[in-house]
This record gives structure tokens, sequence and C-alpha cells, in this order.
């Protein structure tokens, strides 16, 4: 059981941008291994490993906090579904300079009207126990039943842990509105994301700074980051580059608070 966020370095580009990989509501850090892989040529890739029972975090902005504490100020985050609120809450305080949305939204709103049933995904989780169904179903294609943990919650802490954040998702308000900050952001979505719609991704657009670049995978599934990792790593590699030092140096050195706006 993990009792705070944990990190797992994967070393990479020393002149490249350090660039957190943040997972949704029950998947795990550890499915954006084969992206990082991918990146290490121009980025310092970062998987976060969220909190898990007791300790697990009730809701976005206080997940936020706990990934600021141990992570620092970063150059990127990459985000996954409702890892995609946790990056807005770090980039609305000034933690980051740059945020990547895959199958991702920062309000619920973002996900049409099946957003107002987000907090059902905890019941879901405990109560139908997904397995390797559920985990190809989002990756619309079959898992391998090694990596399925990768995608759903499969332990009885992960579940719980899933639950407590989706009941947590509609109590706190939601990240400030990123479209009036100096945010470099892009949007990814796959074409078959039956959790994240298609169309949320005009939405989300619409609250991103304007110019935002998006994305729509062909034959990509909820995880893209999972299922299309070359793809995925293209579309990343020239925003990684735009997002390199000397940035860095200036942000390790700014105290910065995830529960302001700039």
């Amino acid at each position: 059981m993990r009792r705070t966020v944990e990190l797992t370095d994967m070393g990479g580009c020393d002149a490249g941008p350090r660039v957190l990989l943040l997972p949704g509501l029950g998947a795990r850090g550890a499915g954006f291994r084969s992206l990082a892989l991918r990146l290490t040529d121009v980025a310092r890739p970062v998987l976060v490993e969220y909190p898990e029972g007791e300790h697990a975090a009730c809701g976005a902005k206080v997940l936020a906090d706990q990934v600021l504490r141990v992570a620092g100020a970063v150059d990127a985050v990459v985000a996954s579904s409702f890892g995609g609120m946790v990056a807005a809450h770090l980039a609305a305080g000034g933690a980051t300079r740059g945020v990547a949305f895959l199958g991702s939204f920062t309000r619920t709103a973002h996900v049409g009207p099946r957003g107002r049933l987000i907090a059902m995904m905890g019941p879901i989780a405990v109560l139908g126990r997904p397995g390797w169904a559920a985990a190809s179903l989002a990756a619309w294609r079959p898992v391998p039943s090694g990596e399925v943990a990768d995608v759903v919650p499969t332990t009885t802490v992960e579940r719980l842990s899933t639950l407590r954040r989706a009941f947590a998702i509609h109590s706190e308000p939601p990240p400030p509105d990123l479209k009036p900050l100096k945010v470099s952001c892009l949007c990814i979505q796959g074409d078959r994301d039956v959790l994240v719609p298609p169309s949320s991704l005009e939405r989300l657009a619409a609250s991103l700074p304007e110019g935002t670049p998006r994305h729509l995978l062909r034959g990509a599934g909820h995880v893209p980051y999972f299922s299309h990792p070359d793809d995925c790593a293209r579309l990343l590699t020239p925003w990684l580059h735009a997002l390199a030092p000397p940035g860095l140096a200036a942000l390790a050195d700014v105290d910065v608070d995830v529960g302001s706006a700039a």
C-alpha cells in the first residue's frame, strides 16, 4: 500500500524537459512505461503512482498538492483522463509550464452528459471488479493478462481508492480555467474512447489557451499512451522540444501553490 505519491524517474535526456506522467482514476502510472521509454531521447519522463487506501487523496486538488510536494515544479505534465484535473490544478498554480491531455478533461462538463455520472466509476470499480474485458474495452484492443493492472484497478485497495476519488470529484471546486494562462497545452484523443468520448475534445480545447493543438487518433481508445505509444510519442516530441530548459532552472527556484491561479 502506497502512503504517499511515488515517482519512478525513467532517466532520459539531461537537456530535455522534466515531464510527469499522470494516470487516470483507477489506472497505474506504470501503464505509461512504453510511452516514457519512447520519450527519453527528448525528455526526462517520471512515472507517478498515486497514494492508496486510507492515505488516498480525496479529490484532484488534494492529489495535486501531494504530487507537488513530492515532485516539485516541472516543465511539463502528460495526463490521462481524471489526471487532467490534477494537471490543471498544477498548471493553474504555476507548477508546470505545459500540459498534454490524453483522453482527458479538466471539468466533468467536458465529458458531456455522462460527466454527471462520473462518480459511478467508484462503485463500478468496487462492485464490478473490472478485469481483462474492461481493460481491453478501455484500450480498444486485447490487453495481455500481465498488463491488465496497468489499465484498471485490480486489487481491493486500488478499487477502494478509486471509489474515494470518484466520490470526491463533485465535492470540490473544479480547477481554475486555463484559457487565460500562459501555459502550453496539447490535446490527444482516441476516436474509440468509450469513457471520454471524442466529442469531449472540442469542449476541452475551448477551455484551454487559444491555438492549443488537438489530435484525434484513429483506432485508439481511452488509454492511447498505453495502446498507441508510438503515435503519442510522435505528437508529444515537438511539444516537449518547445518546453525544454532554460525554463527548467527558473522553475526550480519558484515557490508555487497549486491553490492559486495566475
